[in-house]
């Protein structure tokens, strides 16, 4: 019988330890301030601005949201950053993505501060993930790494398959297992007899945005499946990238979606916020 990790249970846990740090903080007079930059109306981006704004608030960070028009050129989007980039009263900022096709993303992340990247997505905090030595870790794989801790899941030694090979989840996904002493495969799109390599996994990362791509016959009995997707089915309902109904009953452990990675990810970035603040306040 397989057990839920509990994505919003530990997301909570997690947003509890820092909103009584922050309390505690805004007792000494110091304030934690988020920055997020929107560009455009998509409206997928718009939901997670919100989400993120709701979890500020609850954990007690400011946060000051930049809604940008979807004509805003790439030197008016990195002229606001590095005025937040100067500002003492800017711990963490985010720029949500996508931006519009006339933005270079790559740009536009190589120009927020290394200290305020609450993303890690930067050149520097990926380098500093590699080897071992970082502030923050991006924080989608971060939130996987925090559930399995919290369910008292041990990597070390096991065989670990991430599927996908995104410089977002897959690749720093590996990594941290990695980090853990985890044997880990990375596989993609142009693996060959993908099934045979997934069902030798003790722990499977499904990160690859094909709805129910996983199935029954890919998950060796017993496996930890963390399902990083986020999809729509034929139905239009949410999914992730594993068919639950088909594989949960060979799990020993599986996320659901909802419910599972989703909160870890906003959780996660409000860790960074307060990390960010901590670096900055020490110098």
């Amino acid at each position: 019988m397989y057990q839920f990790i509990d994505g919003k249970l530990v997301s909570q846990s997690v947003k509890d330890r820092i909103r009584d740090e922050v309390s505690e903080l805004k007792a000494q007079g110091k304030e934690i301030t988020l920055a997020v930059i929107i560009v455009g109306d998509d409206p997928a981006s718009r939901v997670y601005v919100n989400n993120k704004k709701k979890a500020c608030e609850y954990v007690g960070f400011r946060s000051l949201e930049y809604a940008l028009p979807a004509e805003t050129t790439q030197e008016e989007l990195i002229s606001l950053i590095n005025e937040l980039n100067d500002r003492e009263d800017v711990n963490g900022i985010l720029c949500q993505l996508p931006v519009p096709k006339h933005i270079d993303d790559k740009a536009v992340i190589a120009a927020i501060s290394v200290e305020k990247d609450v993303d890690a997505f930067s050149s520097y905090n990926v380098g500093k993930i590699m080897i071992g030595d970082y502030d923050f870790l991006p924080c989608t794989p971060a939130g996987v790494m925090e559930m399995l801790s919290y369910y008292n899941i041990d990597v070390d030694g096991k065989n670990c398959v991430v599927i996908g090979r995104s410089n977002i989840v897959g690749k720093p996904m590996s990594m941290l297992l990695l980090h853990k002493n985890g044997t880990v495969t990375i596989t993609h799109s142009r693996t060959k007899n993908l099934a045979d390599i997934t069902k030798e996994a003790d722990i499977l990362v499904a990160a690859v945005g094909r709805a129910k791509f996983v199935t029954a016959d890919m998950v060796k009995d017993g496996a930890v499946v963390i399902d990083v997707g986020m999809n729509r089915d034929e139905n239009g309902k949410l999914c992730g990238d594993v068919d639950f109904n088909s594989v949960a009953e060979k799990c020993s452990y599986i996320t659901p979606v909802p419910g599972g990675v989703g909160p870890m990810t906003i959780a996660m970035l409000m860790q960074n916020t307060l990390k960010a603040y901590h670096i900055q306040d020490n110098q």
